[in-house]
């Protein structure tokens, strides 16, 4: 029997499914073709996935009489840039895309914020379609709209909010995915269950071996509960406008400046994520918001999936500069994402630089 779950994202006229299961990627013209129709698509892939994923895409929806071209780029978070954006979209000219192209993102988070990026500017939007083939996407950055680049200067710093037209989930993709990416994943899925779901953490806690071991029966259910959750987060803010989608940033303030300052090249996302969850829970255990066992049992959690969390040797001075870069640092200020208890984060502001300094000296 299949597994597969449907995640309905509600945002009226911008609502879309995210379909997560085992061996559904067999479906995917069925699922683009319901909303609309599509007579051409460009499926923006990278050098890694190319083969199998995104020609067993480009394959299927031809099938469907769909005229399919395919777009490659580099690996890694170096192409999330102007330039490769740029060579996007004069490839795009180069096809005759117009505003009845389907771009499909077959790809990691690199791939989809990019190529989304490239659909919500391209001829002022064009439809998009997710199949993230990483566990950090597929849970992550497939959900809720995000697109853009980075800036050699400060990550995601050019973007637009533009949804997608559906979401497909294929936990099968993950068996062809390097053990270090798949673990860099887990970085995130571990976050949704600080931030927002206790009962979620313990299940995780449970079924850790399980996930090391990339059990569908196990995936499945994990995929589809972290992006409920984000889907929750989003239906509420999903601009950013009221502050609640900060929460999905637990960690993020550190791990973006641990990122941008080893070159985007050193540290996977996710395992950039660990490291900062571990500063923000070591932040939060000195400013008295959470005790000994909330630290311990994050850092258990984490150890047990086989993630890195001992912040990288930079500058601490540098590390500040950058984190003040960050979106939800206000005029300099920083503010950062802290737990009260597992299952809840609050956005903090009026944190000092000296206790800052001091979650980054913290060692395991």
């Amino acid at each position: 029997m299949s597994i597969s779950e449907v995640i309905h994202v509600d945002l009226g006229p911008r609502s879309y499914d995210i379909q997560v299961g085992a061996g559904n990627l067999a479906e995917v013209a069925e699922l683009i073709g319901k909303r609309g129709k599509v007579t051409h698509a460009i499926v923006i892939t990278d050098d890694n996935v190319r083969q199998p994923h995104a020609v067993e895409v480009a394959r299927r929806l031809a099938e469907r009489d769909i005229r399919v071209d395919v777009i490659s780029i580099p690996p890694g978070e170096q192409s999330k840039s102007v330039d490769l954006a740029a060579g996007l979209w004069n490839g795009l000219l180069e096809l005759g895309a117009d505003r009845k192209t389907l771009i499909v993102a077959v790809g990691g988070g690199v791939v989809g914020d990019l190529a989304g990026f490239v659909a919500a500017t391209y001829a002022r939007g064009l439809a998009f379609f997710q199949i993230p083939t990483t566990l950090l996407a597929q849970v992550d950055s497939s959900v809720g709209g995000k697109v853009g680049v980075n800036l050699e200067g400060g990550k995601n710093m050019v973007g637009a909010f533009f949804q997608p037209r559906g979401v497909l989930i294929d936990v099968q993709m993950l068996q062809t995915l390097p053990a270090r990416e798949y673990v860099s994943g887990l970085g995130e899925v571990v976050k949704y269950g600080v931030i927002l779901d206790a009962e979620f953490f313990a299940y995780l806690e449970r079924n850790a071996d399980a996930l090391r071991q990339r059990v569908p029966g196990v995936l499945v259910p994990v995929i589809a509960r972290c992006c409920r959750l984000k889907a929750d987060v989003v239906e509420q803010d999903e601009l950013e406008l009221s502050g609640f989608r900060a929460v999905l940033n637990y960690g993020h303030t550190f791990a973006h400046a641990f990122e941008t300052l080893t070159g985007y090249a050193e540290l996977l996302h996710g395992e950039a994520v660990a490291m900062g969850m571990m500063c923000a829970a070591r932040l939060a255990l000195q400013l008295g918001r959470i005790d000994q066992q909330f630290v311990d049992r994050q850092q258990r959690l984490l150890d047990a999936l086989g993630l890195p969390t001992t912040p990288p040797k930079l500058d601490t001075e540098q590390v500040l500069a950058a984190m003040r870069t960050d979106k939800k640092a206000q005029h300099g200020k920083l503010r950062f994402v802290l737990p009260t208890r597992l299952g809840h984060v609050e956005l903090v502001d009026g944190v000092s630089v000296a206790e800052v300094r001091r979650a980054l000296r913290w060692q395991k």
